[in-house]
Parts: C-alpha cells; structure tokens; sequence
C-alpha cells in the first residue's frame, strides 16, 4: 500500500469517475431501450412483436466484448467513421443490458391482471392512455428489484471498457500493478471500490423502490407491520389481561 503515491490514487479516483459515467451513460441508453423493446414485445401485431424478439435474441445471445470490438473495429470498415472507444463502450452495454431490461419490462406489464385493463377499456381509455395510467403504474415496482440487479451487473461490465483502453477503474488498476508490481493490494482497492459503488446503486433504487411501491398503495413490509403491532398492540394486551384475570 505503501508503494502507492499520490500519483497512483489518481489514477485509480479517475478511473472510479470514467466508471461513474459509463454507468450512467450505458444504464440511461438500456433504460431507453428496455422500455421501447419491451412495449413492443407486448404490441398486438405481430410483425412488430416479431422483430423486438429478434432484437432480444440477438443482443441476448452475443458476447458483450466480441460485440465491444465489433463496435469499435469492424463498423468504422462498413460506414467509413470511427467511434470514440467510449461511446463505442456505453453504446454496447447500452444496448445489451437494454436487451436483458426489455424482458424485465414485457414480464411486469404481462403481470398486471386483465381485470385492470379492463376497467381501462370500461373507462374508454385509448390503448395508449391505458397504458400510461393503468398497466405501467402497477407493472412499475415490479420492473424495480429485477433492474437493480441489472444495474449492478452493468456496473460490473464496464470494465470490458479497459480492453479498448478506456480509463475506468480496470485500466487504472493495471497501470498501478504495472507500477508497483504489486497486485494482491491493488485489486484488492479496487474490489472495494466496485462494492462501494454496487452498495450506493443498491441503496438509490431501494428508495425508488419504496417511493414506487407508496405511488401504488404498497407500504414498505416493515412500516405495515410497524402499524400492525402498534394497532393491535393493546388489544392484545387488554385481552392477554383479562385471560389472566379469568385464570386467577
């Protein structure tokens, strides 16, 4: 640990921030598309449904780093332009976790009842209206949990980037060991800076978790039991009285 400088912390710090943005980048780029192909997976006609499967399975069933590379060295052969190492990055994790976000997405809308899309025809919402103010408020907290696990997982993949020589938390760290010739200490930091960052996502999508589920009528598990013990608190207690009363 001693070995490390200043010098070195700054790369790795700077690492954590090109981390920081590739998420952010990629994880608002899949957001986009989990929705889009999601919707579309769910549309009743079928050429439609057609091709949002095609898209699913294709980016589903492609490694993440061949299609990196193929981003990065084989477009610029077929369309005569050269994308930035990191746009190539979010533009790959982007679309692939959009993939995996789209099966979240057709899942929780195909949860809500048929009854409540019912009510929406019997309240003459168009389709569209339908959606919006029946199905994707009640499919939302669902969506949730899944897209917290996905988000960590696209945290995770971002250091795929440091093959194209972007300077995440991967590269930086290579750059140290380099340095130092010492690895156990190096990527033991960075494992702690990936769980630090893992923790802060976790901790952000459990409260749009609770806000989603208060939007819908769901208390959060511990406050209902909370207002369960302090409601039935004295009943209980005036009716465990009077049985030892009857016993004496």
């Amino acid at each position: 640990m001693s070995d490390i400088t200043w010098g070195l912390w700054e790369l790795l710090l700077k690492g954590v921030w090109i981390t920081v943005q590739l998420t952010v980048y990629s994880a608002a780029l899949a957001a986009v598309v989990a929705f889009g192909i999601g919707l579309a997976r769910t549309h009743p006609r079928w050429i439609v449904r057609f091709l949002s499967g095609a898209y699913f399975e294709v980016f589903r069933g492609t490694s993440a780093l061949i299609l990196m590379f193929w981003m990065f060295f084989v477009l610029p052969m077929g369309f005569g332009w050269q994308l930035a190492p990191m746009w190539a990055a979010v533009l790959t994790l982007g679309l692939t976790y959009g993939a995996y976000g789209s099966e979240v997405v057709r899942g929780a809308i195909a949860a809500v009842p048929a009854g409540q899309r019912e009510a929406g025809i019997a309240l003459s919402f168009s389709p569209a209206q339908q959606l919006r103010k029946v199905v994707l408020p009640q499919a939302w907290p669902g969506m949730v949990p899944p897209f917290n696990n996905l988000l960590i997982e696209l945290l995770k993949g971002t250091a795929l980037v440091s093959i194209l020589g972007v300077g995440d938390i991967a590269f930086g760290a290579s750059l140290v060991r380099n340095a130092t010739a010492q690895s156990a200490p190096v990527y033991t930091i960075i494992l702690v800076m990936y769980f630090v960052l893992a923790f802060a996502l976790t901790r952000g999508m459990r409260a749009v978790e609770r806000h989603a589920k208060a939007g819908v009528g769901q208390a959060p598990a511990e406050r209902s039991r909370l207002r369960l013990r302090s409601a039935t608190g004295p009943a209980v207690t005036g009716t465990a009285a009077r049985a030892e009363g009857e016993a004496r």
